[in-house]
C-alpha cells in the first residue's frame, strides 16, 4: 500500500528512535512517505493533500489533538486513517484497542494493513468540525484551556498537570455557581427536548471519556463508532454531586447516567447548544475557544478507518 506518514515532532511520546523504528517497520511491506506537521491545522493540509495524491492510508504519529486534524482533512475521501500512540493520552488509540507504546502499536497497525481491516466509521461534528471520539463543553473544556497554557509541562507531565488544572479551574478559572447554556435536542418528546441549566457537557462518539493513567474513566458504555452520539449533561456543580460523578466515572459501567443530577441521552443525532453568554467548549483534548451558541449533527460513514484485527477477526479468516 502507498502509506502517508503524518509525525507531530512535538508529541511528548515522538522520540527520534522511536520515529526511524516506526518508519523502517513500516517500509519493509509499504510504500512510505513521511511527512511533519509545523503549525496547528498543518495536519489536516497533509492529509487532504495525501488523499488527493491517491494515497491509501494516512498514518498519524501524534496526540489525539494531531489525529483529529488528520480526520478533518480526510472525511468523505477513500483515503483510510490510521493512528499510532504519539500523545500524552492517545484516547482515541487505546479506545480503539492498541497498545500505548508506540513502536508495539506499529505491529498492531501492519497486522491490520496485511489483514485490509479498514471500514468506514461515524463521527461527530459541531459547527462543521468532525470530532473521533468526544466534545467537551463547559467545565472540562476549562480545564483543557488550563493545561494548554502549560505546553512544556503537558509534554513531560501530562496526567497530574491535568490533575493540578481540575483543582485549579475549579477554584480559579469557572464559574461554577450558574448555569452555562442551554441545551436543545430536536427529537423525543417535548416536555424533554430542552435541559436549561447545563453546567458541563461531555458529547460522546466513542467510550471511555478519556484515560487516567492506565484507567479508563467509562462513562458511556454505548457510545461507539457504529452508532449515533451519547450526551451527558451534568446539572449541577456542587461538590458532592461532582464527586459522585468522578466515582461513577472510575468505577464505569454506565454508572455517571444514574446520578440524579446528570442527564443522558442515546441514539443522539442532533443537538444545539445556546450559551447563556460565552461558554468553553474543546474537541478531542483540543480547546476551541468560547462560544456562545454549537450545532452538534452525527454524521455516519463519513471516514475510513484502520482499526485493529481483534481474535475474532483472526478467527473468521482462518476459517471461511
Amino acid at each position: 500500500m502507498r502509506l502517508v506518514l503524518i509525525v507531530n515532532p512535538f508529541s511528548s511520546s515522538v522520540t527520534a528512535r522511536a520515529r526511524v523504528v516506526i518508519r523502517k517497520g513500516l517500509s519493509a511491506d509499504h510504500d512510505v512517505e513521511v511527512v511533519e506537521t509545523q503549525r496547528r491545522d498543518h495536519a489536516a493540509r497533509l492529509a487532504k493533500g495525501a488523499a488527493a495524491d491517491g494515497a491509501e492510508v494516512v498514518v498519524v504519529l501524534g496526540g489525539d489533538g494531531t489525529l483529529n486534524e488528520a480526520a478533518n482533512g480526510l472525511v468523505g475521501t477513500s483515503t483510510a486513517l490510521a493512528t499510532l500512540p504519539g500523545g500524552s493520552t492517545n484516547v482515541f488509540a487505546r479506545t480503539i484497542g492498541l497498545t500505548n507504546d508506540p513502536i508495539e502499536a506499529t505491529g498492531e497497525l501492519l497486522e491490520a494493513l496485511a489483514a485490509r481491516s479498514i471500514r468506514r466509521v461515524g463521527l461527530g461534528s459541531v459547527n462543521g468540525r468532525y470530532f473521533l471520539f468526544h466534545l467537551g463543553l463547559g467545565f472540562d473544556a476549562a480545564v483543557i484551556e488550563q493545561v494548554e497554557r502549560r505546553p512544556q509541562l503537558k509534554r513531560y507531565a501530562g496526567h497530574p498537570l491535568y490533575v493540578y488544572s481540575t483543582f485549579s479551574t475549579w477554584f480559579r478559572h469557572y464559574d461554577t455557581t450558574r448555569p452555562r447554556f442551554r441545551v436543545a435536542f430536536p427529537d423525543g418528546p417535548e416536555a424533554e427536548r430542552t435541559i436549561d441549566d447545563g453546567y458541563f457537557t461531555v458529547i460522546l462518539n466513542t467510550n471511555p471519556y478519556t484515560y487516567l493513567g492506565n484507567r479508563p474513566l467509562d462513562i458511556a458504555p454505548a457510545a461507539t463508532l457504529d452508532s449515533p452520539l451519547v450526551a451527558i449533561t451534568v446539572r449541577t456543580m456542587r461538590i458532592d454531586s461532582i464527586l459522585r460523578v468522578v466515582g461513577a466515572a472510575v468505577r464505569g459501567g454506565g454508572r455517571v447516567g444514574r446520578i440524579g443530577a446528570v442527564d443522558e441521552r442515546h441514539g443522539v443525532t442532533a443537538i444545539d447548544v445556546t450559551g447563556h453568554g460565552p461558554f468553553p467548549y474543546q474537541l478531542d483534548g483540543d480547546h476551541l475557544g468560547d462560544a456562545e451558541r454549537l450545532t452538534i449533527h452525527h454524521e455516519p460513514d463519513v471516514l475510513a478507518m484502520v482499526l485493529p484485527v481483534r481474535p475474532s477477526d483472526e478467527a473468521r479468516s482462518d476459517n471461511p
